[in-house]
């Protein structure tokens, strides 16, 4: 096992994230405030009405803009949700990459696990209606938008400078599993927010504090041969069936 407050869990780490997100592209003044006005109609109707209950029809004619503006901006009701919801996330990247630990740097790997997993469900409780909007989209739609992608990479990451004999990447997806918003849409009535995050946590715990076992994880190089290799087997597996 790692040292649990060793300088892995702070800078580099947090540079390493800040290259999965992407800066907005710049705008013109007058599109920016189009976009502006409509994501905040958008709130305001989700608000009230509920985001299942909301047209893009009612939120082009409460922001006062074309319906084609509303489509052409933002595609369909998911794309707006997902907006919508960049603008939120924004505090919580924020927070994880130059906050106050735990949940930002300068606390030992596992206690900024535990703090961002606490943190990013009571976000999931706060905007649960965007975010299953945002990630059922479309069939996988949750593993392909930016923000799950940030989310993972910070997870595998507090995992690897805990432990370096575990699969950080795939017990990432593990932890991040339940905190999917179809899950918790389904199980909210049974599962209070603080029994999530209790389980959550302890789920966090077992996995970093179980019995090492004894082998490091193979180093990125070698797994990235190990699949070339494998790459390279099926390519010439293809010519040769053609």
């Amino acid at each position: 096992m790692r040292d649990k407050g060793g300088p892995q869990s702070g800078y580099s780490q947090d540079v390493e994230l800040l290259s999965i997100g992407t800066e907005p592209r710049k705008e013109r003044a007058d599109a920016a405030r189009n976009r502006a006005r409509i994501l905040a109609a958008a709130a305001r109707l989700f608000a009230v009405h509920g985001v299942a209950a909301v047209s893009m029809d009612q939120i082009a004619a409460e922001a006062g803009v074309g319906k084609g503006t509303l489509f052409r901006r933002f595609g369909d009701k998911a794309g707006l949700a997902v907006a919508l919801l960049d603008q939120r996330e924004r505090d919580l990247q924020d927070a994880i990459l130059s906050g106050p630990p735990p949940l930002g740097p300068g606390a030992p790997p596992l206690e900024r696990l535990v703090a961002f997993l606490r943190a990013y469900a009571e976000f999931l409780d706060e905007n649960l209606e965007l975010i299953h909007l945002s990630e059922t989209a479309s069939p996988g739609a949750r593993y392909r938008i930016g923000a799950y992608r940030l989310w993972h990479r910070h997870v595998a990451l507090q995992i690897a400078a805990a432990r370096d004999d575990l699969d950080a990447e795939y017990l990432a997806h593990v932890l991040l599993a339940p905190l999917a918003a179809d899950q918790r849409k389904a199980l909210r009535e049974e599962f209070t927010l603080s029994r999530v995050q209790d389980g959550l946590a302890g789920a966090a715990r077992a996995i970093v504090e179980q019995p090492t076992t004894g082998r490091r994880r193979p180093s990125s190089s070698r797994r990235q041969r190990s699949s070339s290799r494998g790459r390279q087997g099926r390519s010439s597996t293809r010519r040769g069936g053609s």
